[in-house]
């Protein structure tokens, strides 16, 4: 089933405040929060679908590229919350909820409310993809050796040797403090994560030595990205889990992958039109010939019209850039036409040039003398 515009799900503006926008939300994962309505799927669905809508248009550069692309911005890559469990939703909005005095992960404790632990995640990493054109012409596949955090191997990520843990004391294993202040107004109860346990509801008794109890250690990896044709200078995607690992077996950060394009040698880009100059001599411009204009793919034979100006433009249909996710949707090469004029002339290339300005190349009909000495003069310049 199609996805539903992310505005519409979240009902508001395209033009929408971010503080409109994070309202839009609040009401939305109260009224369908699966604690309200257990056993409820439809109300899952829409929980899961608003924390989608939210995470994409939250993100200013998310926001850009589903503006632009809509939900093709982000097929094939970690785009919003549709990846997510319940628990990665709870763990990357609940500070939405922060002060009004209960847990995002539970209205009442039934889903795991007081003993849920709170969900660590890693922390995203950025690289750059180099790309020729010929590359981003068909999209291609890099392998890149990225230094990051990745889980301990002795300890599996956990941090602890064994099931070496125990509750935290200053929790009670809920993860969240509750602080309750005396005002003019009355009893305030404000609620803020353990800082004892980090919200995680348990200690470490006995720590890994390998990684002192944080569960991750540095090394490198060779990821693998499939670089989709047709994308951009400065375009970016997600791979989703790619990045830095999470303490203690959390949620693995995502691979930001930015797009850089390499200069091209024939071809100069503007969305995904190619543009390039080509050459001819005078006497091919003003005779008319066969060119070759080039391609991403190699060389494409082109007829030229007589009495062709310096300036024109040759425009190949469908020989650009495709556009991104639609193959059958390419730009165009435009080739502008150069009349090359030489700058060293013989006495004798200069008598004949002489003699054609003040015959042939100014006759409309030119006799068949005429048109052999035109095909001298072209022979010159060849």
């Amino acid at each position: 089933m199609a996805k539903r515009d992310y505005y519409e799900v979240l009902g508001v503006s395209r033009t929408a405040t971010p503080e409109e926008l994070k309202k839009a939300y609040r009401k939305l994962a109260l009224q369908y929060h699966p604690d309200r309505n257990p056993g409820d799927k439809a109300a899952e669905e829409k929980f899961k679908e608003a924390a989608e809508a939210y995470d994409v248009l939250s993100d200013p550069q998310k926001k850009a590229r589903y503006d632009q692309f809509g939900h093709s911005a982000f097929e094939g890559a970690a785009g919003g919350a549709a990846g997510m469990d319940m628990n990665d939703i709870f763990s990357h909005f609940g500070d939405i909820f922060e002060g009004f005095g209960f847990n995002f992960g539970g209205f009442g404790g039934q889903r795991g409310g007081g003993n849920r632990r709170a969900a660590n995640k890693g922390s995203n990493l950025r690289i750059k993809a180099r790309l020729t054109l010929e590359e981003i012409d068909k999209g291609v596949e890099k392998k890149f050796k990225v230094k990051k955090q990745v889980a301990c191997k002795t300890c599996g990520g956990t941090g602890a040797k064994g099931s070496s843990y125990e509750t935290c004391p200053h929790c009670h294993g809920s993860g969240v403090v509750v602080e309750v202040r005396r005002t003019i107004l009355g009893q305030m109860q404000t609620q803020s994560v353990c800082p004892h346990c980090g919200g995680e509801g348990r200690i470490i008794k006995d720590k890994c030595h390998d990684c002192r109890g944080e569960g991750i250690v540095e090394a490198e990896e060779v990821v693998t990205v499939n670089v989709p044709a047709g994308v951009a200078e400065g375009m970016q995607f997600a791979i989703s889990g790619k990045g830095n690992a999470a303490r203690h077996g959390g949620v693995p950060g995502d691979l930001i992958v930015v797009v850089e394009e390499i200069p091209h040698e024939r071809f100069e880009r503007q969305g995904n039109n190619l543009y390039c100059d080509i050459y001819v001599s005078f006497a091919d411009a003003s005779l008319g010939c066969t060119v070759e204009v080039p391609t991403l793919d190699g060389k494409a034979r082109v007829k030229l019209e007589p009495g062709t100006q310096s300036g024109k433009i040759l425009r190949l249909r469908g020989k650009g850039l495709p556009e991104v996710n639609n193959r059958f949707s390419r730009g165009d090469i435009l080739a502008c036409v150069n009349v090359w004029v030489p700058q060293h002339l013989s006495r004798d290339d200069k008598a004949l040039l002489e003699k054609m300005r003040d015959s042939a190349s100014f006759s409309p009909n030119p006799t068949g003398k005429e048109r052999r000495f035109i095909d001298r003069v072209r022979d010159l310049f060849n």
